[in-house]
């Protein structure tokens, strides 16, 4: 006989939200790896001691965590989820009756107190700091890679030029990312005239302006095609990653030039020091990260690059002879061209790191190769500054040590495909260089969560270590 189900009329229920809650549960192991008792602590400065309590910022966190685990990226949505998921509300410690706070409470919060107090970063380097108490990270060999996500800025709304709108002459009236552009530009005027053992001019915040194209939405992203099938406005996701179980030790937010990725990988590397005492001895990286300087810098350090180095020199028109064909002679710091003609050095350095060496016009002239070399009057080719340390790289090419990261390098790949494809993060929403340093650290704290939830045996890790 076919079943009816009947609601039973019922005055009174005994329900157990803790009894609901599957105990293999993602977030139950999440729960426990999870510590944020020092969170109060950390953000009294930032509330009043009078007036009418607000919201708990624990419950906060917790909730952008639950979006960020599980790829819902809508705040509003959010809520909603929060108020209808009993797993989402045993993990936010918001029993039965608990309410859900507006979504309008997480804009406030991030744009002041938890921004000031640098909340979304403590998080992260807590979460970072659990990882290593259970031996999650070894600390031997890292990883950097950078992928691009859209901002949320319209292609439509950019100007092309030097010149910034008139409309941005008073940045109290403008929009925060807009604020946020042209401070920056102003602390990058400022820091430059310093370092020319100059005071800081007055200026107008257009001098500093970039040449391409600015949008008028979200100035701080970078008009880019890269790894898009479409032009856009762009950030670059940064990402300094442990080899042993691809945790990630720390994180970074770029516009997307493959200039300023490269340029945060000493920053990243120097604070994952500076906060947990860890240096690598070696560091897996792409072509792009195969610089003269950042080469130079990591083996200062005494970090091994693993990285492909760049030629730095593109090949010349047919049948014309390339660097290749002049050879070093490191002892008298010349190059010695293909018809045994010294180049000597001007000791000049032009933008790139690169020492310029040029033959004399008298040995170029009557030369049977110039019309091999050169059309000019004499041949000039350059050297890296960090040739050196560049020759050294390009011998590590083949070892085991050198193939073992370049296999390992994937797992960075794979971090921002499951960033992209499970947690959907593909187009940020918030706005500005802070918006997209807030999202892509929770992000990176989801994943490491995860991680370490998989890990999780039935007995609870001991307490992570505070960072420095």
């Amino acid at each position: 006989m076919m079943g009816r189900q009947v609601e039973a009329a019922q005055l009174f229920y005994g329900f157990s939200l803790e009894r609901h809650v599957p105990l293999d549960h993602l977030l139950r192991r999440i729960d426990r790896a999870l510590d944020l008792s020092w969170l109060r602590a950390e953000l009294a400065s930032f509330y009043s001691s009078t007036g009418r309590p607000s919201i708990d910022p624990e419950l906060m966190i917790r909730m952008l965590l639950v979006g960020y685990c599980y790829g819902i990226r809508s705040e509003r949505r959010l809520c909603d989820e929060v108020h209808l998921n009993l797993g989402y509300r045993w993990f936010c410690r918001l029993g039965l009756d608990g309410n859900v706070p507006d979504h309008s409470t997480f804009s406030k919060a991030r744009h002041g107190r938890f921004r000031e107090a640098e909340v979304f970063r403590r998080v992260f380097e807590r979460v970072v700091g659990a990882c290593m108490t259970a031996g999650l990270v070894g600390g031997e060999g890292f990883a950097i890679d950078a992928s691009v996500i859209e901002a949320d800025a319209s292609c439509a709304r950019r100007i092309d030029g030097s010149t910034l709108p008139t409309t941005w002459s008073d940045p109290d009236s403008a929009a925060r990312p807009v604020r946020e552009y042209l401070a920056a530009l102003e602390a990058a005027a400022s820091q430059t005239d310093k370092a020319n053992g100059e005071e800081p001019p007055e200026r107008v915040a257009g001098d500093a302006a970039p040449t391409k194209s600015l949008s008028l939405t979200d100035p701080a992203s970078a008009w880019t095609s890269k790894g898009a099938r479409k032009v856009s406005f762009a950030y670059g996701i940064n990402y300094l990653v442990d080899l042993k179980r691809a945790i990630v030790v720390d994180v970074a937010a770029t516009p997307a030039r493959r200039t300023a990725e490269v340029a945060s990988t000493s920053v990243m590397i120097e604070r994952t020091q500076q906060r947990f005492g860890l240096k690598p001895a070696r560091l897996a990286g792409d072509a792009a990260y195969g610089t003269g300087l950042l080469v130079g810098w990591l083996r200062q350090r005494g970090i091994e690059p693993h990285v492909p180095v760049l030629n730095g020199e593109r090949q010349k028109a047919k049948g014309l002879f390339t660097r290749a064909d002049f050879v070093f002679d490191p002892a008298r710091n010349v190059y010695v061209c293909p018809s045994g003609h010294d180049m000597p050095t001007s000791g000049n350095v032009v933008p790139g790191g690169l020492r310029q060496y040029r033959a004399s016009p008298a040995s170029c002239g009557p030369c049977a190769l110039k019309p091999r070399c050169t059309s000019g009057l004499a041949r000039m080719v350059t050297r890296n500054i960090h040739g050196d340390d560049r020759e050294h790289v390009r011998q590590l090419v083949g070892t085991p040590a050198f193939k073992t990261s370049a296999r390992e390098r994937r797992k960075v790949e794979m971090l921002f495909a499951h960033l992209k494809r499970n947690l959907g993060l593909r187009r940020l929403r918030l706005r500005g260089l802070t918006g997209a340093s807030d999202e892509f650290l929770l992000a990176a704290t989801a994943q490491n969560l995860r991680r370490l939830a998989r890990s999780l045996s039935a007995t609870p890790p001991t307490s992570a270590p505070a960072p420095a």
